[in-house]
């Protein structure tokens, strides 16, 4: 049984070869032009396991994507298709349906894609949410920022790493959004929602055979919209295991897969607002692994990776080794250690230097810089557009926290970068 997979992003990410180790069928790769560029990577060339690779120019046209799909199925008698990454998990469940195919189908995954189902579902399973609507029309908008009052948050109703993203403070900024033709789509394809103060928690984990597996609640000391501008490093830190806020994170997660349900198998990555008051509202779901670098979080607290893992179950494939052996009261993994991640975002200059011997860095799991040096950076697109990421651990958070902010004091000792204004930054803050 061969296997198409839908790609956008890093291959080197992403080695299917390897994910599909046992599996007695060849790989169909339809890949991201655009991203696969963006990643200076070529297409894996013949005999590694893929019966044909092929970069596609208008990977984001559903119509062009889904068409050449489907014919590629055909030609080599696809049986299962496998997509990891955020937007490509509708076109996946639709194209399964297309051609009667085992694996999640549309009503498995809108539930975590259309972020108006997530929020009418969880609302109706008393998780709270933020107020919200949709953006129909120009006077429905400005209906809304009158009733709710500024600041209001649009974004795309099925958008990813909160590209599209913005922050209406003023009447100026609401008109100017209402006449940008956004309110102009058949379907509403945007979401308005009444802004909720405080920092932002996340739940990550894997489920399958319709079971959690592993679950774990973490702390963004950022904003994740910011990340246009944000130049200092982007902590996301775990929370202790006898944490009260941790106990609450769990319970939240779970009430809110039981709310979407979802497919037999896949990780999951929820966002929680925690207010000043202490309350939690749920901002977004998704059925898909965690972006940046939590899969290496992940990797490194649990021993897996949950996307691999999520595929191979799929699959029917023997489980990586923490998730084969049942734990015996059949409750999720527990970490072997906690970690987090330190993002450093892109900025627009060229890249002149960068530090050596971070490998020696107390607590460093994992690290990779995706620019290389010389070439010339543009300001990130999405929140996942970085520089650099770094996966820490340590015995608490705090001992984590302290080893990235050490870190980062190592990292920009020996960054160089030629800023667009033609002036060099170093040890930047």
């Amino acid at each position: 049984m061969n296997v198409l997979v839908l790609h956008r992003g890093s291959l080197t990410a992403n080695p299917y070869h390897r994910w599909l180790a046992g599996h007695d069928g060849g790989i169909v790769l339809l890949a991201s032009r655009e991203f696969l560029d963006r990643h200076g990577e070529r297409l894996p060339a013949g005999g590694s396991r893929y019966l044909h690779a092929e970069a596609l120019a208008e990977y984001d046209s559903d119509r062009v994507l889904e068409a050449r799909a489907a014919e590629l199925a055909r030609r080599y008698g696809v049986g299962q298709i496998v997509a990891c990454q955020e937007r490509d998990l509708e076109r996946a469940a639709r194209l399964r349906r297309h051609l009667a195919l085992p694996g999640p189908q549309p009503d498995e995954v809108e539930p975590f894609r259309d972020k108006w189902t997530v929020k009418r579902r969880a609302r109706r399973a008393a998780i709270p949410v933020a107020e919200h609507t949709l953006v129909t029309s120009p006077a429905r908008l400005r209906a809304f920022a009158r009733r709710h009052g500024l600041p209001v948050v649009v974004k795309p109703r099925r958008g990813a790493g909160s590209a599209g993203l913005s922050v209406l403070a003023d009447d100026r900024q609401i008109d100017a959004f209402a006449g940008s033709g956004a309110c102009a789509h058949r379907e509403p394809a945007w979401l308005a929602e009444s802004f909720v103060p405080g920092g932002m928690c996340h739940i990550d984990g894997l489920v399958t055979g319709g079971r959690i597996r592993s679950i774990w609640p973490f702390q963004y000391l950022y904003t994740l919209a910011s990340f246009r501008e944000d130049h200092k490093a982007r902590l996301d830190l775990p929370l202790d295991g006898d944490d009260p806020l941790a106990h609450r994170l769990l319970d939240f997660g779970r009430r809110t897969l039981r709310a979407l349900s979802g497919p037999e198998h896949f990780a999951f990555h929820i966002e929680v607002f925690r207010t000043p008051g202490d309350d939690l509202v749920l901002c977004e779901a998704a059925c898909r692994a965690p972006g940046a670098a939590l899969r290496d979080v992940h990797r490194a607290m649990f021993g897996f990776d949950p996307a691999e893992a999520a595929v191979r179950a799929q699959l029917g494939l023997p489980l990586p080794l923490p998730l084969s052996a049942d734990t015996p009261d059949g409750a999720p993994l527990r970490p072997r250690v906690l970690a987090g991640q330190m993002l450093l975002m892109k900025r627009p200059g060229t890249l002149r230097g960068l530090p050596e011997d971070l490998d020696t860095s107390p607590g460093l799991f994992w690290h990779r810089t995706y620019v290389q040096v010389g070439r010339r950076m543009t300001a990130p697109t999405y929140s996942g557009d970085v520089l650099a990421a770094f996966v820490v651990s340590g015995s608490t958070r705090a001992d984590c926290e302290r080893r990235m902010r050490d870190l980062d004091v190592r990292f920009r000792a020996g960054l160089e970068i030629d800023s667009e204004e033609g002036r060099c930054e170093q040890n930047a803050s």
